[in-house]
């Protein structure tokens, strides 16, 4: 537990801020994640309002040596994708944009799923179950519970729909740093793993395949696809571990009516 860095209400509250910022750069995204637009463009856009509007920090930017604002995942992307000045997005495209934004010292990471134009319904599917099974992980969150527990929660919701969840990225600590400890793994089995505490906080960000789990590194050494080329997609939100449950630190505005 020594390497785990428990949040004070005090921290808490700076990172409620910073999620509700993060929150917002995602308001301001959403009716400009269209047909025709540039992945650059989306995060150039994302960069500029951080900076300018919110005076805040892209803190994915000059992370492990990238050089970009966010990640934008399209279709068999599964993570870690580049903007791109040359890939426009089409109809029928599905991506995951995920940004990390850094106010008052405290990192918040969120992450969501856009559906371009006209999707076909196994796409939407798919960009739906993955919504659903990143809740079934965050519903298991509370003191007493364990990281065995969110992963097995996330992991059944996904083979129910006959999905496969990849193993080699999971979430992580989060605070003063990008990643702290624990991981958290998407996959598991009920009461195993760290017992979960008040003052915890982590993301969960499950990455759900349509096909085989497996997955490769394409050769720029960020780019993560699925090997058979089917569709992965992903959400995320930054979770804290609360007294009696739970609180999404990155809750959007259309979310504080509990999905079912």
């Amino acid at each position: 537990m020594a390497s785990i860095k428990l949040k004070s209400a005090e921290e808490l509250t700076v990172m409620r801020e910073s999620g509700r910022l993060l929150a917002a750069v995602f308001a301001y995204l959403d009716d400009l994640i269209v047909e025709g637009f540039s992945t650059m463009a989306i995060n150039d856009l994302a960069e500029q309002f951080i900076t300018e509007q919110l005076s805040a920090r892209p803190a994915s930017k000059g992370q492990y040596g990238y050089q970009y604002v966010l990640n934008s995942s399209v279709n068999q992307v599964v993570c870690h994708g580049g903007p791109s000045t040359t890939q426009k997005l089409k109809s029928g495209d599905i991506i995951n944009i995920d940004i990390t934004l850094e106010q008052g010292g405290y990192i918040a990471d969120f992450s969501k799923m856009y559906m371009i134009g006209n999707v076909m319904p196994a796409a939407k599917r798919l960009v739906d179950i993955t919504y659903e099974a990143m809740w079934q992980g965050i519903y298991s969150v509370k003191p007493g519970a364990t990281l065995g527990d969110i992963g097995h929660a996330i992991q059944r919701h996904a083979q129910k729909y006959g999905y496969t969840v990849v193993r080699e990225y999971c979430g992580h600590g989060i605070g003063r740093e990008m990643h702290e400890e624990p991981q958290i793994l998407h996959y598991g089995q009920p009461g195993k793993g760290l017992v979960l505490q008040e003052g915890m906080v982590f993301t969960i960000e499950p990455m759900i395949n349509q096909g085989k789990a497996k997955v490769k590194l394409k050769k720029d050494g960020w780019t993560v696809v699925t090997s058979d080329k089917k569709l992965s997609a992903q959400w995320e939100h930054t979770v804290a571990v609360t007294s009696e449950g739970y609180e999404v630190l990155t809750l959007r505005a259309e979310e504080r009516i509990k999905p079912s």
